[in-house]
């Protein structure tokens, strides 16, 4: 099945993915403070260091490559995980993920001697699959499982969320005659004022 029709399978309701955040966002007054981890978070981005937004950015696009249609970077996909996952409601799993992008790039540097964004494609497939294919209830696992849903939820889902970047993602499933009624966000949703003000700076 190429990519096409495996996302026009994964759409076939009638309109992308179910984000994750649609009904998690729900701006609060009070904000988590940041862990000395995240201290070091790179100051353009809302989660990741430079070095982890590396990583995430190349699995995104080993998991929806660019090939003669637009990649997951194209749509602006790391830029959606990385804005999702600052959002209050979603801490345990950014916890998981970013766990789940230290433990990957271990991995890369045991198995090859070069981190995980300096891989060689055919490296970076190799290790997802060893993810891909670990326990189930491991933390790979849950890993693997996390970067393939918010890959696909950043590539298919509305751009007010970061991803879906000129609705490069809805034109290749054939949603470009996407109306007002199916861009929508639920009712009461400020995607762009929720995720500016849900960011790591209250």
């Amino acid at each position: 099945m190429d990519r096409r029709s495996f996302l026009q399978r994964l759409t076939f309701f009638g309109g992308g993915v179910v984000l994750l955040g649609s009904g998690a966002c729900k701006c609060s007054s009070s904000s988590e403070a940041p862990s000395q981890a995240e201290s070091n978070v790179d100051p353009a981005r809302l989660t990741f260091t430079s070095a982890e937004y590396a990583l995430v950015a190349a699995a995104c696009e080993r998991i929806l490559p660019r090939d003669e249609d637009p990649g997951a970077k194209d749509a602006g996909v790391p830029v959606y995980i990385d804005r999702m996952l600052r959002t209050p409601e979603l801490a345990q799993m950014r916890r998981d993920f970013v766990q789940g992008v230290a433990a990957l790039e271990r991995r890369s540097h045991r198995m090859f001697q070069v981190g995980f964004a300096q891989a060689a494609p055919a490296q970076q497939d190799e290790l997802l699959a060893i993810f891909k294919d670990s326990p189930e209830g491991s933390g790979e696992a849950h890993f693997y499982e996390l970067l393939l849903v918010l890959t696909l939820e950043g590539f298919l889902g509305d751009p007010s969320y970061g991803g879906n970047q000129a609705g490069v993602g809805w034109k290749l499933v054939g949603f470009d005659t996407v109306g007002s009624i199916a861009m929508a966000p639920p009712e009461g949703w400020d995607g762009p004022k929720c995720l500016h003000t849900c960011g790591r700076h209250p």
